[in-house]
């Protein structure tokens, strides 16, 4: 009963994560007014509000107009969904399994900004950062002390490649949002998995740039890679393990 509570959560707040990655970049309120079609404005009435089910339901497009539903839609209510029903059945106390589902939601937030924008906010980041200290005193593993090298490690560590990248070839290599984000994971999983998270996440960044050469799109040395994708990708899934099975990295 419990995982199916917080995996309906998670479609819930799954919609709203895909109102903010939509509305946001655009200075639409996220806060005030109706739920309205993206497309065309018209509000929304509850009943085709309801994660998933509405979506199936309208076969991916408005009632309203017939537009193509944005897939962010679906993709976040399932994936937060997800993180609500692994954290809970993984994590060992609620404590954790509250801490978890947070730093998922966030960080799949986070995903989406840079895949969709190429942007990791502050607003976002930043309180990333600060509820991994407040996990920290709160006692929920891992330690306060380790949470502190983590996160001085990880973001002192990218601040020193972005900047000698950028002195030795005269052009942004990576963004400061990635270096943010970085230290803010460090804060919340501790120094110890932070090498092999940064060995899945460019695990992973260069499976996806091997995926865009077969679908016939170039890569060259300034194509844009949303890194900050695989860092929260691989940020959740080491804090999920560290949790689920104390593994000591």
């Amino acid at each position: 009963m419990v995982i199916a509570i917080a995996t309906l959560l998670g479609a819930i707040i799954g919609s709203f994560i895909a109102t903010i990655a939509l509305r946001w970049p655009r200075d639409q309120s996220i806060a005030r007014g109706r739920s309205a079609c993206d497309a065309c404005g018209a509000p929304i009435g509850a009943g085709r509000l309801v994660p998933l089910i509405s979506f199936i339901a309208q076969r991916g497009r408005g009632a309203c107009c017939g537009v193509r539903i944005d897939r962010v839609h679906p993709l976040a209510e399932m994936l937060a969904a997800a993180i609500g029903a692994l954290s809970v059945a993984l994590a060992p106390d609620i404590g954790q399994a509250i801490a978890g589902a947070l730093l998922g939601w966030l960080l799949l937030t986070l995903a989406l900004f840079d895949a969709r924008h190429g942007w990791l906010p502050d607003r976002l980041t930043l309180p990333l950062a600060a509820l991994g200290l407040a996990a920290g005193l709160a006692d929920i593993p891992p330690a306060l002390a380790d949470r502190l090298i983590g996160g001085a490690v990880a973001f002192l560590s990218f601040a020193v490649i972005r900047y000698g990248y950028r002195l030795l070839r005269h052009r942004e290599g990576m963004g400061g949002g990635d270096v943010k984000l970085f230290g803010a994971i460090g804060l919340w999983l501790g120094w110890q998995p932070l090498p092999v998270l940064l060995l899945g996440a460019a695990l992973a960044g260069l499976l996806w740039a091997v995926i865009e050469r077969v679908r016939g799109n170039r890569m060259t040395a300034t194509t844009s890679v949303p890194f900050g994708v695989f860092l929260a990708l691989g940020g959740w899934l080491g804090w999920l393990a560290k949790a689920a099975y104390n593994l000591p990295f």
